[in-house]
């Protein structure tokens, strides 16, 4: 067996003996014993010195509205598991809302949305995701266009530019997450990534989904 192989899977048991000894409960808001860093090998490596646009958080008043048509929302959503970490992003609608249709649904074509996690709809690699990496996919999972499911939810209204400078991120970002993982690397750090672009701060990424953005709501506004 090769060395890189052994290290990786050194790496997947030690992560193994993490989450076997984390229990978590309804009242739980992280995993016990969760790293508090977020450093990993597997985590992207894009240009860290990239100019940033300044970002105002929360509502905007209706001359404001007109200079911030675009957003980009940051979500959590209930599943099987402990749910999902992801952002939408786009042009709000006629009433300055995230465009949504009668039932609840995204407008396709006024939104867009990203976020990490396993490269397949079995369980299977999600359950070996969190021994090993496994391949990834950046954009929408089943049910994050739905209003049904979203359990946490905050949005950054922004003018043009920011919107560019957000989006060309967020695109890089996705180019260079190749794999997922439950603790080295999830769909919080990969949200936490975005916000941190925009001069937010991020909370840890082993938060469960729906406190994850509820802290970062917190933290930042």
């Amino acid at each position: 067996m090769s060395s890189p192989l052994m290290k990786l899977l050194a790496v997947g048991l030690l992560c193994l003996g993490i989450s076997g000894c984390s229990t978590a409960s309804s009242e739980s808001t992280a995993m016990v014993g969760a790293p508090i860093s977020t450093a990993s090998a597997f985590a992207p490596a894009l240009n860290a010195t990239a100019t940033t646009v300044a970002y105002a958080p929360g509502a905007v008043t209706a001359a404001e509205q007109l200079q911030k048509p675009y957003f980009i929302e940051f979500r959590a959503r209930s599943a099987e598991s402990y749910g999902h970490t992801f952002v939408v992003f786009g042009r709000r609608d006629a009433r300055g809302l995230v465009p949504v249709d009668a039932n609840g649904v995204l407008v396709p074509g006024m939104t867009e949305v990203a976020g990490l996690h396993p490269a397949s709809t079995s369980s299977i690699p999600y359950t070996l995701g969190h021994v090993i990496p496994v391949p990834s996919e950046t954009g929408a999972s089943d049910g994050d266009s739905e209003d049904a499911y979203i359990t946490a939810r905050w949005r950054v209204d922004l003018t043009e530019a920011q919107y560019r400078d957000v989006v060309a991120y967020i695109r890089g970002l996705q180019g260079s997450s190749p794999v997922w993982h439950a603790v080295l690397y999830n769909c919080s750090a990969f949200v936490g990534d975005i916000a941190k672009h925009m001069g937010f701060k991020a909370p840890n990424p082993m938060l469960f989904p729906k406190n994850y953005i509820n802290t970062l709501k917190s933290m930042n506004t």
